[in-house]
C-alpha cells in the first residue's frame, strides 16, 4: 500500500438516514429505508418517492443573505459536526493553510425557484432572495467563512461526480504544499430543476430505486451534505487514492461498455498502489437506471474478476447528485470505522433480488453480512458527460 496516505480525521454528514453519525451508522448497516417518502413538493401533478432530509436543519449564522438557502443549511448541519476539529487545525497550521474543496450541482437553485414563483404572483422578489444563492462558488465560500478559514476555497461541479472529484483535488493541494489540511465534501438540495429534469429523461423510479434488478426503473432523488477533514498525516482511516476519466461518450448516457468507468477504477488502484484483490468492499454508483447499472456491472466484472462484496446505498440515501460522492465516501469511512462499525458489517444492497440475465452477476451484499478483515473500501461515482471517478479508503 502507498505510503502517501492522507488522514481523514473528522466527518460531518446529513442525509435521509439522519444527521448524527451514530444514528446514520445504525440505520445504514440495518438497511433502513424509512427516510424515503412519497412527495409532490417538486412535482405538484405527480407524487414520487424522494430521500429528503427530514431533520430540523440549523439556522445560518452568517448575516450575508447570499448564503441563506437550504443547500447552506445542509452544509451547516455537517459543519457543526467538524467545527471543533477545524478550530484545532487553525491553531496548529493557521487558517490560511486550510483549504476548502467541495462539490455541488444545485447550490441555491431551490431558493431561486421560490423567488421566481413569488415574482410571478406579486411582481416582486422576496426580501430573502439574493442572486448569488445559485452560484456554485458560493458553496465553498460559505464553508470557508463559516469555519473562519482564509486558505484556498473553490467548488467543483461535474454533475454526479462533483464531490468525488474534490478528493483528488485536495490530495494535490496537500502534496504540492499549498495546504496542510483541506475540508472536502459536497452538498445538494432537492429542487424542481433536478426532479423535473430527470423526469423528462424518464430516469426517475416508479418507487424506491432497485439497482441492478431486472425490474429497475430509474433513480430515487435525494439530498444531503457531507464534509471530511483531510490532513497530510495518516490517521485511523485514510484517503488512499483517486482515479478519474472522462470518456465523453454522450451528454447524459454512459459508455455502454463502461470504458471510462474501468479506466477510473484502474487509475484509482494505481494511485493508491494496491491491487484489485486488496479491495474488501465497493460502494457502487448503482443508480437503478438501465444504462448506468449495465455499464457499471461490466466495469466491475472486468476489474474484479475474482468478485468483491459490493452494494449501492442509494436505496437508503437516494441519489444525492452532486453530494453523492461525498456522502458515499462518508459511508465508506463509517464502514471502515472500528468505533461506528465494530462488527465489520457491510452496507446491504437493497433490491428485489430479481437478477437481470443480461448483466454480469455481482457479489451484492446481503443483510447482516460482515467480514473478518475489512481494510480497504472503494467508492464509484459516474456522471453525465462520461465524468467517472473512483475513490479508495483504507485503515492504518
Amino acid at each position: 500500500m502507498s505510503s502517501s496516505q492522507f488522514g481523514l480525521t473528522a466527518v460531518g454528514m446529513t442525509c435521509s438516514l439522519g444527521s448524527d453519525l451514530s444514528q446514520i451508522a445504525a440505520r445504514l448497516f440495518s438497511g433502513w429505508q424509512q427516510g424515503i417518502k412519497p412527495s409532490c413538493q417538486f412535482t405538484p401533478d405527480k407524487e414520487i418517492a424522494v430521500a429528503a432530509v427530514n431533520d430540523v436543519l440549523p439556522a445560518i449564522e452568517l448575516a450575508d443573505k447570499q448564503y441563506h438557502c437550504r443547500n447552506s443549511q445542509l452544509l451547516q448541519a455537517a459543519i457543526l459536526q467538524i467545527a471543533d476539529q477545524v478550530a484545532e487545525l487553525c491553531q496548529r497550521y493557521g487558517a490560511d493553510r486550510i483549504g476548502v474543496v467541495v462539490g455541488s450541482s444545485t447550490a441555491g437553485v431551490w431558493e431561486v425557484e421560490k423567488a421566481v414563483a413569488c415574482y410571478q404572483q406579486t411582481n416582486k422578489l422576496p426580501d430573502v432572495f439574493h442572486y448569488t444563492q445559485q452560484e456554485m462558488g458560493s458553496v465553498a465560500a460559505f464553508v470557508a467563512q463559516s469555519l473562519s478559514l482564509s486558505g484556498i476555497a473553490y467548488t467543483v461541479s461535474t454533475a454526479c461526480s462533483s464531490s468525488a472529484n474534490v478528493f483528488a483535488s485536495a490530495q494535490q493541494l496537500i502534496k504540492s504544499n499549498m495546504c496542510d489540511a483541506v475540508i472536502v465534501g459536497g452538498a445538494d438540495s432537492l429542487c424542481q430543476l433536478t426532479v423535473n429534469g430527470f423526469m423528462s429523461l424518464e430516469s426517475v423510479a416508479k418507487g424506491v430505486c432497485n439497482p441492478f434488478s431486472l425490474n429497475r426503473s430509474g433513480i430515487t432523488l435525494g439530498e444531503g451534505a457531507a464534509l471530511m477533514v483531510m490532513e497530510h498525516e495518516p490517521a485511523e482511516i485514510n484517503f488512499l487514492g483517486a482515479g478519474a476519466a472522462s470518456d465523453a461518450h454522450h451528454i447524459s448516457a454512459p459508455h455502454p461498455e463502461g470504458d471510462g468507468a474501468k479506466l477510473a477504477i484502474k487509475r484509482a488502484l494505481q494511485n493508491a498502489e494496491i491491487d484489485a484483490t486488496d479491495v474488501d468492499y465497493v460502494n457502487l454508483h448503482g443508480t437503478g437506471t438501465q444504462q448506468n447499472d449495465a455499464m457499471e456491472s461490466l466495469a466491475m466484472q472486468a476489474i474484479f474478476s475474482q468478485g468483491v462484496p459490493a452494494s449501492s446505498t442509494k436505496g437508503m440515501t437516494g441519489h444525492t447528485l452532486g453530494a453523492a460522492g461525498a456522502i458515499e465516501a462518508a459511508i465508506c469511512w463509517l464502514t471502515l470505522s472500528k468505533s461506528y462499525n465494530p462488527k465489520r458489517l457491510l452496507p446491504p444492497h437493497l433490491w428485489d433480488h430479481c437478477l437481470d440475465p443480461q448483466l454480469p452477476t455481482l457479489a451484492l451484499v446481503k443483510a447482516n453480512t460482515s467480514l473478518n478483515s475489512l481494510n480497504v473500501a472503494m467508492s464509484n461515482s459516474f456522471a453525465f458527460g462520461g465524468n467517472n471517478v473512483s475513490l479508495l479508503f483504507g485503515v492504518s
